[in-house]
């Protein structure tokens, strides 16, 4: 161990040398910054300080610049993990952020001084006003996105470390707080304060563009620590505290164990205090863990454990110093310190820090001392490699984003393209939300460039509507086309000011606007980022979005899905109770029953002395009866009788309509009403179902049942049906009704019968078309896909059991209702999309013979991209290379949006997820689920991108494979990255002498729906487009090049390279 202090490494006087109260290293481990009382940040050469002693260093530059805009003491400098910025925090209250130009400084130093030429060009870039008393201590998170100041004014204030808005301020400590320390796993910071206590806030990390009005509910106080520190002395001026690299423990200063002053390490998760180093003879001010882990044995001399494997023993090193003037080093591997240096300065040791490679360690005092503690190998220990840190932070859900330097200048090209979108996409938003009138014409989509308007023609602008209006969802779960219609006052806003001016009249007859709630408490809400319902926007017929500020859904306004009875039956229910109900004089319900008794029907509730109450089982009523009409269908038969699973039967209904618009769409049949609001009918297909009596008298001599099919008054075709009709569909194409027997019936648009009847094996529920396709699903749960064209179907009926959960709900100890069915549809393939009452959506795969789930209520609690802007699928956008191949008609267009739609409607908005929301809520707060949030988030993208490439839904496919990119490569799992490269490759680089024998697909598997297969498409975009849009997407993140710069050069993406190199890439 060698100390080095230079002559000239101070921060001189004219008389004596001033106090110098912080220093920090730099990320690369080149620059020492410290500060002092004479107002100055000095940045020094770390390589002059190591050689000070060796003459051919006498002439290099030792004080690289200084910067003096503070207008007093400075208490604190940090460097941001990220290397860009430089904070500084000092007794005027303010905080100053300096970052590096790439300019060399433009003057030599300032008149009237004796400060050396700056050597780099600092400049300040913000100066945030905050506090209320001096600056004490600063802290970066470790993903740099987030900087914490503490002062005097016991307030600790949160700023964004990518805009510097001042995002929230804590006023939690009762008295000064003077340390601040951040979790290496980005998911905690601790504070130390005068009122003697440690205080733990969690925080996730915001994004760049978050405001202060998004973070309201993060930074949240996790956990008060004050057993350490009762009797703890309120004379130390500061109390810095420092986080392990493991995330394991924090070393807190100034704590107190009986008389003897101490270092408390805290205990992560626990928060308790088991360990203290005690030595020091007045208070410990200031801890540092260094940043990197050690091993006791060499590096490439590993000890063997009995399966063969390396071990490791790793340790911390912590070093501690404070009033005594002595600085003691420790290691976790020994109980007693391995260092201990008494009397390196006159005064208190101020801080502490160590240099990256954790070789050096760095010390000033109040005495203007700033020396440096030079550690030989292998003295401290071997220190191990940052992966090892990073895999030691894996358990916590570490998120180190941002971390890393580009190692070529192909990584800085591809970075400065990737974030070019961006910059765009922010530019043209911010331009909607400032109310521009236009939207520029090179706006990007995804990261891309914008489409050229062919012709000089000049694209139509869309006009925005409200969210009820723009979107009208068809039967196939497509959203239609905007309409042009003038935008409709909004009912529940004139409403709301009709409240605002409601009068009342008080005793003495004075009258009185009563105020009105308009907005509720937030104190309730989640402390994590919570994703916003959006209403979606209006497409026009290019396929283009307005850039106007989306809608969001007001969840404050009434919730039209309310049940029958209002909010009174959705809060208390609508089943009467069994006791005779108050205030109910006249005893309507025991009439009642008595006059159904009377007429021979059995009783579910009878009247007794204590009230009502179920009815006692009475003995069957011998003799046959006739059937009732109106449960005539629900009569089972044999196969319904032996089946799991019977879904309800339509009632019969004397007369059934199909309408379809001009257009072909299908809408409301016309009624007697003659309401002119609603769009008339062009063709009507109609069932005409006889009366109940019988000319013969014999029940089954009934009459027969007339299907017409006319446009306007004119019919143009009449048929006889034998049996009672349920269900009728079709389209301009063909016609189909379902009988009560369980037969089917398709006729031509002429009224040809196209082939014999259908027979099922019991009633219909469910009929439905789309294009050739047609879906019935029957009473027992079978579902039957047929092609109408080819007389085909694409697999066998398949069972909506495993859908319906019915064996688990019979299974239970008491049993419970299972979901019911509330949309089954028809995509433009023939696939079978079904949504539940439960909130969950099914998709039947052809190709897997299997039921695939696409939406449920777990996504919609725990995912951060859950109905956010881009889910819906009016926010897709037409995008340039569209013009480079045929564009197809949308196939699946708005599946996925419409089952998450669904799963909306039925879970949060009702509140059936309100346990699962409390439950999320619980886990999020326990050890070992902070990265539970992510992985959901994550595995919801990747659930959306496989639900899109299986149904083919082309746009979403290419906006959810987007995000689902970005956030991989925000979170740095490089595995994920690689593999989605390599399949997003295929064979669109593959020379033209290789060959390789093409899998023949099967007639269910379609092309360009697997990541393995040999073809140029993946879901009818071109693998390349798709591939360059990746790497765009995340090019900007350094610790990824390694992986997107090779197949950035492979497309041609950074300048200066061809797309031939195909040897750059490995296999």
């Amino acid at each position: 161990m060698h100390i080095i202090k230079p002559v000239w490494l101070t921060h001189g006087g004219e008389r004596k040398d001033f106090e110098v109260y912080s220093c920090d290293v730099s990320l690369d481990g080149s620059r020492l910054v410290s500060a002092a009382g004479d107002g100055y940040v000095r940045i020094w050469s770390t390589e002059a300080i190591y050689n000070a002693a060796n003459p051919e260093y006498s002439n290099k530059p030792k004080q690289l610049a200084s910067m003096s805009n503070h207008s007093g003491t400075i208490h604190t400098v940090r460097f941001s993990p990220n290397g860009r910025y430089l904070a500084s925090g000092a007794d005027d209250k303010i905080v100053c952020v300096y970052v590096l130009e790439a300019n060399p400084p433009s003057h030599a130093s300032n008149f009237g001084t004796n400060e050396a030429p700056p050597v780099e060009n600092w400049r300040t870039i913000r100066r945030l006003i905050g506090h209320d008393n001096d600056v004490q201590d600063l802290g970066w998170s470790y993903d740099s996105s987030i900087l914490v100041s503490v002062g005097l004014d016991s307030k600790v204030v949160v700023w964004s470390g990518h805009t510097f808005e001042k995002l929230k301020t804590l006023s939690i400590h009762q008295s000064h707080v003077k340390g601040i320390t951040f979790d290496p796993a980005n998911k905690y910071f601790a504070t130390a304060s005068d009122d003697r206590t440690v205080r733990i806030f969690r925080f996730t990390s915001p994004t760049p563009n978050s405001t202060a009005h998004d973070q309201m509910n993060n930074f949240v106080l996790e956990q008060t620590i004050s057993a350490p520190f009762l009797n703890s002395p309120l004379t130390a001026y500061f109390r810095r505290c420092s986080w392990s690299p493991d995330g394991m423990h924090i070393a807190a200063a100034n704590a107190v164990n009986g008389p003897v002053s101490s270092v408390a390490i805290i205990n992560r998760g626990s928060w308790d205090s088991d360990i203290n180093l005690i030595g020091h003879e007045a208070p410990v001010e200031v801890c540092a863990f260094s940043p990197r882990l050690y091993s006791t044995q060499p590096i490439n001399k590993p000890s063997i454990d009995s399966q063969g494997h390396a071990v490791h023993n790793l340790v911390t090193v912590i070093a501690c110093a404070g009033a005594d003037k002595s600085m003691s080093v420790w290691i976790t591997s020994n109980p007693r310190p391995i260092v201990i240096t008494q009397d390196i300065s006159a005064k208190s040791i101020s801080d502490l820090a160590w240099s990256p490679d954790g070789k050096c360690l760095f010390a000033t005092a109040l005495d203007g001392t700033i020396l440096a503690v030079r550690f030989e190998d292998a003295e401290l220990g071997y220190p191990m490699a940052m992966e090892e840190n990073e895999r030691s932070l894996t358990k916590f859900g570490t998120n180190r984003r941002g971390a890393g330097i580009a190692e070529t200048t192909d990584g800085f090209l591809l970075e400065e393209r990737s974030k070019a979108g961006e910059i765009k996409g922010v530019e043209g938003r911010m331009g909607a939300l400032m109310g521009d009138g236009h939207v520029s014409s090179d706006q990007p989509v995804n990261g891309g460039p914008a489409p050229l308007v062919p012709n000089g023609t000049t694209p139509a602008t869309t006009t925005t509507s409200s969210a009820a209006d723009a979107q009208k969802t068809q039967p196939n779960g497509t959203t239609g086309a905007a309409s042009s219609e003038p935008e409709k006052p909004d009912p529940y806003q004139a409403k709301l000011e009709r409240l605002k001016q409601r009068p009342t009249y008080t005793k003495d007859g004075k009258k009185r606007i009563a105020p009105l709630l308009v907005s509720g408490a937030g104190a309730a809400e989640s402390s994590l980022p919570q994703a916003r319902l959006m209403a979606s926007v209006p497409v026009n017929s290019q396929g283009a979005k307005s850039d106007a500020p989306q809608s969001i859904l007001d969840l404050s306004k009434p919730f039209d899905g309310l049940p029958k009875g209002g909010l009174a039956a959705l809060l208390f229910g609508n089943k009467r109770k069994l006791a005779q109900m108050e205030g109910e004089e006249d005893g309507h319900v025991e009439k009642r029953i008595a006059i159904i008794s009377q007429n021979g029907a059995t009783p579910i509730l009878a009247n007794t002395p204590d009230g009502l109450s179920l009815a006692q089982m009475l003995p069957p009523v011998t003799g046959q009866h006739p059937t009732p009409e109106f449960i005539r269908p629900a009569v089972t038969n044999p196969c319904m009788m032996i089946s799991q699973l019977r879904l309800a039967v339509p009632k019969v209904r004397n007369h059934i309509l199909r309408a379809l618009d001009k257009s072909g769409n299908p809408i409301e049949p016309p009624n007697s009403s003659g309401d002119s609001n609603k769009p008339k009918a062009d063709i009507v297909f109609e069932a005409r179902n006889p009366p109940p009596a019988t000319l013969t008298g014999r029940a089954a001599d009934r009459e027969p049942v007339r299907i017409t099919l006319s446009r306007g008054d004119q019919p143009l075709w009449q048929d006889f049906l034998p049996r009672t009709v349920l269900l009728v569909t079709g389209h301009h194409g063909m016609w189909a009704a379902a009988c009560e027997d369980g037969s089917v019936y398709i006729w031509t648009p002429a009224g040809r019968r196209l082939v014999n009847a259908l027979v099922l094996e019991s009633q219909p529920v469910i009929l439905e078309c789309n294009g050739p396709w047609m879906l019935c699903i029957s009473a027992v749960g079978m579902c039957y896909v047929w092609n109408v064209k080819t007389l085909s179907s694409p697999h066998p009926p398949v069972s909506l059991q495993p859908v319906l959960d019915a064996a688990i709900h019979a299974l239970t100890a008491q049993p419970t209702p299972a979901p019911a069915i509330t949309s089954a549809r028809l995509n433009s393939e023939g696939r079978i999309v079904v949504a539940l009452s439960n909130g969950e959506g099914y998709a039947y795969s052809s190709s897997m013979y299997t039921w695939q789930r696409i939406s449920e209520a777990w996504w919609a609690v725990g995912s951060q991209y859950w109905n956010t802007t881009d889910a819906s699928v009016g926010n897709l956008q037409s995008l340039a290379s569209q013009q480079d191949f045929e564009v197809k008609k949308a196939v699946s267009a708005g599946i996925i949006p419409f089952l998450e739609r669904n799963t909306t409607s039925e879970t949060l908005l009702r509140g059936r997820a309100y346990f699962l929301q409390r439950l999320i809520k619980v886990l999020l707060s326990r050890e070992g689920y902070e990265s539970f949030e992510s992985s959901v988030s994550i595995a919801h993208l990747e659930n959306r991108v496989a639900a899109a490439l299986t149904l083919g839904a082309k746009e979403e496919f290419r906006l959810y494979l987007s995000m689902y990119a970005k956030r991989i490569g925000a979170e740095g799992l490089r595995s994920k990255v690689e593999e989605l490269l390599k399949a997003l490759l295929g064979d669109i680089f593959q020379e033209d002498g290789e060959t390789d024998p093409m899998r023949k697909l099967p007639d269910s598997e379609k092309e360009g729906r697997n990541w393995q297969e040999r073809s140029d498409t993946l879901c009818g975009w071109p693998r390349e487009v798709l591939l360059k849009e990746v790497i765009l997407a995340i090019g900007k993140h350094r610790d990824l090049q390694r992986v997107t710069v090779p197949y950035a050069k492979l497309l041609g993406v950074v300048e200066g390279e061809t797309t031939n190199q195909v040897d750059a890439m490995e296999p």
